[in-house]
């Protein structure tokens, strides 16, 4: 990247909560959009064409490209189509930082392609690692490149860890905001409506992920892409639960030292960091007032009632697969919940059904078996909802 100038850039998922914050950033630091995708929001993505031109723009839906060809006939934007056509987009029109925010399994080979294309990636598609995170790891070591992760807890551990080093560290401390549930016992979830659980107490973000983080499903996601980004275990990551969202995470090393990353909550200070590491830029997102923050509070995770999280850290211990397996049948879960096909406890009792009558995935190595299983895992948990 050129030092002197503000690095181009991509952003994969660019109609969704983080993708709309990534083009804040672009907006507020004056980093040119080579090119930028989204799923099927033609009007929205046409709009953003218009206002910082790229080279080339991709829809995961292909009719919904079709649609935006037409609309873009005065202009010279190329529009790709398809999952095949977002990573020839990727590869041919790439910027020097490949912002991944796609929602979901099908953000894998996006991720896969900007490695391969030696860009810098900043992943705030957590999937990628959920799914596939050895081969991403490999890929990314292949292609000498690091990872820069964009999830505020990821972002604020690879921060804490140049301060010390890696045979040092002794735990990861992952915060979590414990979601809008806090408190609340399995009776009382049982009866939770759509719109209660996307009303998160802190943080605004996307449909899917604010449903994941009122199971707690999104903490799980979390400990895997820990597990991957960081070469830490599973023992060694703790989830503490801290309400105000102020610690982003900490990290504990052998001599007893913890070093926390803090700031106000908002996604775009993670993307600014993913985007221009190591160097600090200043942005619009305001600062910690000491006088009035009042207090810090800590927990511990209900894992007796939000049954996910000690889930996923099961399925990345045995690892394989039964990650894959786990994400799989979370994202057909949740998409029936949205769809007030399914309780919101019958998310957890579907997943973990899923899991279970999968166990076998824990032998699953290449992308290939991976793949396998994930679509099994989907077949699985659309015939336990009747689909």
């Amino acid at each position: 990247m050129n030092k002197t100038s503000p690095p181009t850039m991509t952003v994969l998922g660019a109609t969704g909560s983080v993708g709309l914050q990534a083009l804040d950033v672009a907006r507020e630091q004056g980093i040119p959009v080579t090119a930028l995708s989204a799923n099927r929001s033609v009007a929205e993505t046409e709009a953003l064409v218009r206002e910082f031109f790229p080279a080339a723009c991709a829809m995961a839906d292909e009719s919904a490209a079709a649609d935006l060809r037409t609309r873009l006939a005065d202009t010279s934007v190329r529009v790709y189509a398809g999952a095949e056509g977002i990573c020839a987009m990727i590869e041919e029109h790439g910027g020097d930082v490949v912002l991944n925010s796609i929602v979901g399994r099908a953000g894998l080979e996006p991720t896969l392609a900007a490695l391969r294309t030696g860009r810098r990636l900043a992943l705030a598609n957590k999937e990628s690692l959920v799914v596939a995170g050895d081969i991403v790891m490999e890929a990314a070591r292949a292609a000498g490149q690091e990872i820069y992760p964009v999830d505020s807890e990821h972002s604020a551990i690879y921060q804490c860890l140049a301060a010390g080093r890696r045979q040092d560290l002794r735990r990861i401390l992952l915060t979590a905001s414990g979601g809008p549930f806090f408190g609340r016992s399995r009776a009382e979830l049982e009866k939770i409506t759509v719109d209660e659980a996307l009303a998160h107490p802190t943080w605004k973000m996307g449909a899917k992920i604010t449903i994941d983080s009122a199971t707690l499903m999104n903490k799980g996601f979390e400990v895997i892409e820990a597990v991957h980004l960081f070469g830490a275990s599973p023992a060694q990551i703790e989830v503490v639960v801290h309400r105000e969202s102020i610690i982003h995470s900490m990290v504990e090393y052998n001599d007893n030292s913890i070093i926390a990353q803090l700031g106000l909550p908002d996604m775009r200070t993670c993307v600014r960091y993913a985007v221009t590491a190591p160097a600090r830029v200043t942005g619009d997102v305001g600062a910690i007032d000491w006088r009035t923050l009042g207090q810090l509070t800590f927990a511990a995770p209900d894992y007796d009632t939000f049954t996910l999280l000690p889930l996923a850290v099961d399925c990345i211990t045995r690892g394989g697969a039964l990650p894959a397996v786990l994400n799989a049948a979370n994202e057909v879960a949740v998409a029936a919940f949205l769809g007030r096909r399914l309780t919101f406890t019958g998310i957890a009792d579907t997943v973990a059904a899923v899991v279970e009558a999968m166990a076998d995935a824990a032998a699953c190595r290449t992308l290939e078996e991976i793949t396998a299983a994930d679509r099994e895992a989907r077949r699985r948990a659309e015939l336990l909802l009747g689909a």
